[in-house]
């Protein structure tokens, strides 16, 4: 069981760090098929994507597909930066695009999980992941009707689609790859670069939902965490290295169909288990009806049997025999 959970957490990562997306989309729903419990899962899952995202991510810098370091790391050289430019202007120019571009989608975690638990807490889960499906839907297909055409940078965008991403991910567990990694691309972001800012963006995201569940006043069961971790990290240097040499034009696509299969999934899955649950309820009705006329029938013999015994002819109203 531990080398399939290993190797298992290894192909998803590999995929995740290679994409931009997949790891706790295709992870958890298998490892529910497995036995494990949701509160095992979704604490375990979010640890390691802590770990990896933050490997992935300073792993894509080391192989030239992102820039995510300062231009400096002296703390003096920083400080007499800023005084001289002032913070904003001190930060837009100590900062490389791609680690604003990551902080920015971070932060705004923050803003988006809130704003998603709200709303959460008010509407159906039926909504909730069509609403997911057909998002992550729309943006496979615009990403692929574009892929020829280039986008202007636009931090309107990224600050959109970081809040976006994050509500996804507060109302669902899911949606956050997709929508952060095909986002960048509509908003300006090359391929290989919004690959390497997805992956450290969200390990910071998961940074706050690990907090959460280590100070939970209930005991969270973390024995899968270890080989989560395990697989997961082993995997991040050849996912850099795949990025590396694959052609943008080619990973561009990629990420476009697999970001269209995810969300066609989304909505099949969504509308056949809507399907199954109407089909249950019609049937718990009916085993409902049925009971009912059971028992009123068991009424009406009792009453008949009262009746012939006193030589009364007072109908049966079962009805009237259950209130009473």
């Amino acid at each position: 069981m531990v080398i399939a959970i290993i190797a298992l957490a290894f192909v998803c990562e590999y995929v995740d760090s290679t994409l931009g997306m997949g790891y706790g989309t295709t992870l958890t729903p298998v490892l529910l098929c497995m036995g494990f419990a949701p509160l095992q899962i979704i604490p375990a899952v979010l640890l390691s994507e802590l770990f990896t995202g933050l490997l992935a991510g300073f792993t894509h810098h080391a192989m030239g597909n992102v820039t995510l370091l300062p231009k400096t790391m002296r703390i003096s050289l920083i400080v007499r930066r800023l005084r001289e430019a002032g913070v904003v202007n001190g930060i837009k120019e100590g900062l490389p695009l791609h680690l604003q571009v990551t902080l920015v989608i971070a932060s705004c975690s923050i803003i988006g999980t809130i704003a998603s638990v709200l709303l959460a807490l008010n509407l159906p889960k039926f909504y909730l992941k069509l609403y997911i499906g057909l998002l992550v839907t729309v943006i496979g297909i615009v990403i692929i009707a574009t892929m020829n055409r280039t986008f202007s940078f636009s931090w309107k965008r990224i600050i959109g689609l970081g809040l976006l991403a994050s509500f996804n991910k507060g109302i669902s567990g899911g949606g956050y790859g997709p929508v952060v990694t095909g986002g960048q691309l509509l908003a300006g972001v090359d391929g290989k670069n919004a690959i390497g800012i997805t992956s450290l963006a969200e390990g910071l995201t998961c940074i706050v939902g690990v907090v959460m569940y280590w100070i939970y006043p209930q005991d969270i069961d973390w024995s899968l965490a270890p080989w989560l971790c395990l697989g997961a990290l082993l995997s991040v240097p050849f996912a850099a290295w795949t990025v590396k040499v694959i052609r943008t034009d080619k990973l561009r696509l990629a990420i476009g169909v697999i970001t269209l299969l995810l969300g066609i999934t989304t909505l099949w899955q969504t509308f056949s288990q809507n399907a199954d649950n109407r089909t249950a309820g019609t049937a718990a009705s009916r085993r409902r009806q049925a009971g009912a006329r059971l028992q009123a029938a068991e009424i009406c013999a009792t009453s008949r049997d009262a009746s012939q015994r006193t030589g009364s002819t007072k109908p049966c109203h079962p009805r009237k025999e259950r209130q009473a």
